[in-house]
């Protein structure tokens, strides 16, 4: 049975393609997407995830090809509250509002941080196992987003710098897991951050190397002891393994083309 303590929101990649460049995984793709093998890949992350979660889905929209990154929809937060996302690039500040409908019908409190802060939703923002949060900014997500996501959410907050363009968002370089683990890639923060996930996580850090973290394999989705996501050397396997992790491996190479792997293609709820 799906385990009802986890439910993820998917958007189907009807309208799914690369049509301008907002970040460096997209140079060189425009068109280059192949539309039938994306539905197939994400119609397999969908069953690999169904089978341990519930899944909810979002209507897709026509002329918002990133829609189906429902990860920086926005934040959702306890008591059926959610932060929506207000996107930096003209391109994705449509889906603002296809969002907030879908959580208003669903019975959430829609709310949004003000003041003209740009905020990426769960692209950004990213709670460890105790039940900390974890924000990215530099590159989407203003570094005001910081103290504005702590002032709603009354928890502790941590800042990360993206220092590299291609880890434009949290969640392509930084994973947060279950029991106080997480995997990182040091590259994508500057040595001040990179001392503050370590202080943080101590021994229960796992570094990535550049094949894996081009093979985005920090952008996964943790559900229990399972650890989903698109390629993992064999020794990353090897360690996580070691730590008590199942690791699955869901090609999602299309959605790579638009710089998303499998944790950007899902939010949960």
């Amino acid at each position: 049975m799906p385990d009802q303590m986890k439910t993820f929101l998917m958007c189907e990649p009807v309208y799914f393609e690369v049509r301008y460049v907002i970040n460096p995984w997209m140079a060189g793709n425009q068109g280059r997407v192949d539309r039938k093998l994306a539905a197939r890949q994400w119609r397999n992350l969908y069953d690999v995830l169904s089978g341990r979660a519930s899944i909810r889905l979002v209507e897709p929209v026509a002329g918002l090809p990133d829609m189906v990154f429902t990860a920086n929809g926005g934040l959702v937060c306890r008591n059926r509250e959610v932060i929506v996302s207000s996107f930096r690039h003209p391109e994705r500040q449509a889906e603002s509002r296809h969002f907030s409908r879908f959580f208003e019908d669903s019975g959430y409190r829609v709310m949004r941080l003000g003041s003209g802060i740009k905020f990426e939703g769960a692209g950004d923002a990213l709670y460890d196992s105790s039940g900390q949060v974890w924000v990215g900014h530099g590159h989407r997500s203003d570094v005001e987003a910081i103290s504005a996501i702590a002032a709603k959410l009354a928890v502790k907050v941590n800042g990360l710098a993206l220092v590299d363009p291609r880890w434009y968002h949290l969640d392509t370089a930084f994973c947060p897991l279950a029991n106080g683990y997480a995997i990182a890639y040091d590259k994508a923060f500057s040595a001040q951050d990179v001392e503050r996930i370590r202080d943080a996580f101590g021994g229960k850090v796992t570094w990535v190397g550049d094949g894996d973290a081009s093979n985005f394999a920090c952008n996964a989705v943790n559900i229990g002891n399972d650890i989903i996501l698109h390629k993992a050397s064999a020794g990353l396997k090897t360690e996580l393994e070691r730590n008590g992790f199942n690791i699955i491996e869901v090609e999602v190479s299309e959605f790579i083309k638009a710089g998303g792997a499998c944790k950007c293609l899902t939010l949960e709820l």
